[in-house]
Order: C-alpha cells, then sequence, then structure tokens
C-alpha cells in the first residue's frame, strides 16, 4: 500500500504528465525517428540513423520543447480550460502555477543545452522555435486565422529541425509537408469549434467566435479538400510504397469528417471529428513503417 505522500506525488507526476501532454511527445519522438530513417535518410543504413546522437539530441531538443510549449500554454489558457475541459484541468491543478513555470524555464534550458551540443546554429533554431511558442501563447492564439496558422507551423517544426540536419530536398518531403501541414490546420479550426463557449466567454477571437460557425464550417471544407487532393497527388505521383493504404484511409475518414461536419451543431460532435483527425495524424506516423517494408533487414 502507497503511503498519503507517495499517493500525493504520484497525483502531481500524472498532472504534470497532463500538463505536458507526455503521449503527444512520445508520438512525436517516434514520428521524428520513423521519419528520419524513412524519409529523410532513407539512403543510410538504420543503424547508423539509430546511433546518431546529433539525431538525438535534436529529438531531445524538440521533445522538450514541446513539453515548455505545453506548460505555458497551460498557464495562459487555465481559466477557459475550465470551462471546456474541466475534469482535465482539476488534475492540471494539482501543479502549482509556480512550479510550471519553474518546469517551463528548466525545459527550455535544457532544449539550449541538447541543441548546443548539435551546433550553434541549431542553437539559434530552437531559441526562435521557444520564442516563437511563447508569443503563440501569449498573442497570437487569441487572433483568428493568425493563431490557427501559426499553431499548424508550430506543430511541423520539429520536422523541420530534422530537414534541415539531412539536408534532403526531395519533393516527396514537401509533399508529406503539405499533407501534414493541412491535417494539422483542420485540427487547430476543429478544436476551436469544440471550444468555441470557453474562447467567447473569456473574449478569444478565434475563427468561430468572430466569424461564427457556417464560416468556420466552410474553411474547414475548404482545408478538407485540399487534404484530401494532396493525399490523392501522394498516391499517385510518389513513391511511397505500402503506405498508400494509409492515405486511402485517410481520403475515406476525411469525406466522412466532411459529411459530419455539416450536421454538426455539438460539443460532443465536434469531439468526435477532432478524435477522427487525431488518428489520422497518429496512424500516419506508424504507417511510415508501411513505406519500405523491409527496410529494417535490408539497411541494418
Amino acid at each position: 500500500m502507497l503511503s498519503r505522500r507517495q499517493k500525493h506525488i504520484l497525483l502531481k507526476f500524472f498532472s504534470l504528465f497532463s500538463v505536458v501532454r507526455g503521449y503527444n511527445i512520445l508520438v512525436v519522438v517516434v514520428a521524428q525517428y520513423l521519419a528520419s530513417i524513412y524519409i529523410f535518410a532513407h539512403d543510410k543504413p538504420v543503424r547508423e540513423v539509430l546511433l546518431d546522437v546529433n539525431l538525438l539530441m535534436l529529438v531531445f531538443a524538440s521533445s522538450a520543447t514541446i513539453a515548455a510549449g505545453y506548460i505555458i500554454n497551460n498557464f495562459y489558457d487555465s481559466e477557459k480550460d475550465l470551462i471546456n475541459r474541466p475534469q482535465k484541468t482539476m488534475l492540471d491543478r494539482l501543479v502549482s502555477q509556480n512550479t510550471k513555470l519553474s518546469f517551463y524555464f528548466a525545459l527550455n534550458f535544457l532544449a539550449v543545452v541538447f541543441a548546443s551540443y548539435v551546433s550553434f546554429k541549431a542553437v539559434i533554431f530552437f531559441a526562435f522555435y521557444i520564442l516563437a511558442i511563447w508569443l503563440y501563447s501569449h498573442r497570437f492564439k487569441k487572433q483568428p486565422m493568425t493563431g490557427n496558422l501559426v499553431s499548424a507551423v508550430l506543430t511541423v517544426t520539429p520536422f523541420f529541425a530534422i530537414f534541415i540536419y539531412y539536408q534532403n530536398f526531395e519533393k516527396v518531403i514537401f509533399a508529406h509537408a503539405l499533407f501534414l501541414f493541412l491535417l494539422v490546420s483542420m485540427r487547430e479550426l476543429t478544436k476551436d469549434l469544440e471550444n468555441i463557449k470557453g474562447d467567447l466567454a473569456l473574449g478569444y477571437r478565434t475563427v468561430p467566435v468572430v466569424y461564427g460557425e457556417k464560416i468556420s464550417k466552410r474553411m474547414l471544407s475548404v482545408v478538407g479538400v485540399s487534404t484530401i487532393v494532396a493525399a490523392i497527388v501522394l498516391i499517385l505521383f510518389f513513391k511511397i510504397g505500402h503506405m498508400y493504404l494509409f492515405f486511402y484511409l485517410s481520403v475515406v475518414l476525411l469525406i466522412a469528417y466532411l459529411l459530419i461536419l455539416w450536421k454538426s451543431n455539438k460539443k460532443t460532435h465536434y469531439l468526435l471529428l477532432h478524435n477522427i483527425l487525431k488518428f489520422i495524424i497518429v496512424a500516419g506516423v506508424f504507417s511510415i513503417l508501411l513505406i519500405d517494408v523491409s527496410v529494417v533487414l535490408n539497411r541494418i
């Protein structure tokens, strides 16, 4: 049996894990390594990629920066989240704001330390990334359109760091990046529809608050169709191995998303749409393995 103090420490650990969204960070780490092996450095042996200390430091720097970003975002959105996600917010509040801020600065410091192992350019890159996340949480998030675009860019930035490191400029990389960017943009606007109650109460000028749900749905439809087109282009014009199965599934799910979207008028509906997009993103990470199912055997 755990003592009362041990239970309290365990609850605080889960609270902090919830604040930094450790599960999301784990997915990003897996995605960075799979993208490195199968896309960015597909011509290198798997062992060389896995044992690359510079890549490891970039992944650590990305993880620390993302975790810090979630903390500062949670700090600024605590009142809004109490309206939109009361149960999660109560768990998050087991850790004090001062403790969260201490972890925020410590994680950002660690990110710079990890980046410094790679190069001074990496330090500059992550310094700007840290600043951009703070500006998003402090200012851009409350602005319609700008907040959505900045959030989408910040989400794909960790992959941009790996892209710069390997300096692989193949067209297929840009095609994958465009698909991911459009998908993340859809997720951000869907989240705005899901959280419209809290945004409206606290004066956040999101797209649904400023322009209404109908305009937001029209915008989502345009981005959704663009995402479907991007998936079809990847299937028809690029060598993606068996990953075409994922893109076919994505097209089906995105069509279902658009059909449900125009019938949605409740938070539960938008939560379902949000989960559809999250499933596509997570499935996309692991479907990278389908690009070449024999890659581990051939390149080890």
